[in-house]
């Protein structure tokens, strides 16, 4: 008899205890995110994370959304395409996410996104630039630009405003570097521009000697210069110490302390095109970047910026449909204008965000504003 009430004591137990889960989980609505936490890609994918969990810290401090909080479901995909679709299989069958969030480079986001489209869940690429993430279908959406609206933008700031004309390109060969090369050459010759020779490398150099001294002899009165912070540095340190004085413009890929860091003096001039303006009065970018800081302990970054946007762009979207449901989450998203750390967010037809492009400029060892290219022609990503 005894241990009969043991056995009922114990059923009642995990049966209440499985009420309290369920009861539990059904107070959370869960954001999904896969980002890159291991490999040549934690740094990136560290600071995404942060600004995504910092995003969900503060809508919940406001009260949640429906009255519930959020909860971020983070997995780390190594910015691997392999790893991101296991990951979207398992945000969507076991996580039960209401909106998945990419925090993670082109590779990884164009593999999940055919899983979320499939799926029919709500997905935001929150900086990967590839054009055929949001040809996925019409549950994907991107809160960056396309590499190649970039590219474009980059070609006006270097005829236009900075009255350059002959310039070399020099092109990292994945997604990222190809996609805004092939933007910077489309709007050339818009602004006056003549490409005088272009040079490619691969993502695992880090000598550059034969290209700097093919630029050296090439005699640019710019270089366009496409990667990432961690080959962006040594690129721009290797120019500067061979003598080539002319100016350097890079994107997005460089929008960290750590290629300040890594390029040093070198770095004082270098411009780049991205989506976060350091010295901005808007208040949603001024707060981000004073509790980002606090948060991180380390210098904001567009990365951090973009994690932020794509959670409160979500969270938004899920207020505005009144439901997690999928189909009213996602016509949410599709007509959202929303104020966040990056500008305004609002999509076109196929996802793709329309905002300006912020360029910053490193002074004193710090990215500082350096002008806005808001040309909605210019800027127009494709709709189909």
């Amino acid at each position: 008899m005894k241990r009969s009430w043991i056995i009922i004591g114990i059923s009642m137990s995990l049966i209440l205890g499985g009420m309290l889960s369920a009861s539990m989980a059904a107070d959370t609505i869960k954001i999904g995110f896969h980002a890159p936490q291991t490999g040549f890609a934690a740094s990136d994918g560290k600071s995404a994370t942060i600004g995504a969990e910092l995003a969900v810290e503060q809508i919940n401090a406001a009260g949640g959304v429906l009255d519930k909080k959020l909860e971020l479901v983070v997995y780390d995909d190594q910015a691997k395409p392999a790893q991101a679709i296991p990951i979207a299989n398992k945000l969507i069958g076991q996580d039960k996410v209401a909106v998945g969030i990419s925090g993670s480079y082109s590779g990884a986001t164009r593999s999940a996104a055919g899983v979320f489209q499939e799926a029919e869940i709500p997905y935001i690429a929150a900086y990967a630039i590839h054009p055929d993430i949001t040809r996925a279908g019409n549950y994907v959406f991107r809160t960056s630009f396309l590499g190649e609206v970039e590219g474009r933008a980059g070609a006006k700031l270097v005829g236009d405003l900075l009255k350059k004309k002959k310039v070399v390109i020099i092109t990292l060969q994945n997604d990222f570097g190809k996609s805004l090369a092939a933007g910077f050459k489309n709007a050339a010759k818009k602004f006056g521009v003549t490409v005088i020779n272009e040079y490619q490398y691969s993502i695992k150099d880090r000598q550059f000697g034969a290209i700097v001294a093919k630029v050296k002899a090439d005699k640019p009165e710019a270089i366009y210069a496409s990667g990432y912070f961690f080959t962006a540095g040594p690129l721009v340190s290797q120019l500067r110490a061979a003598g080539v004085t002319v100016p350097v413009i890079g994107q997005e890929g460089y929008d960290s302390q750590n290629f300040i860091e890594i390029a040093g003096k070198a770095s004082e001039g270098v411009i780049i095109t991205t989506s976060l303006d350091r010295d901005s009065k808007v208040p949603e970018t001024r707060d981000f970047i004073t509790a980002f800081e606090k948060k991180a302990g380390f210098k904001v970054d567009m990365v951090a910026a973009s994690g932020h946007t794509a959670v409160k762009v979500a969270a938004a979207a899920i207020a505005k449909a009144g439901s997690t449901d999928p189909a009213k989450i996602r016509d949410a998203l599709a007509a959202i204008k929303l104020q966040v750390s990056t500008g305004t967010i609002q999509f076109n037809a196929l996802g793709e965000v329309m905002k300006a492009v912020q360029v910053q400029v490193v002074k004193d060892g710090n990215w500082h504003h350096f002008a806005v290219i808001d040309d909605p022609d210019l800027l127009k990503p494709p709709a189909r």
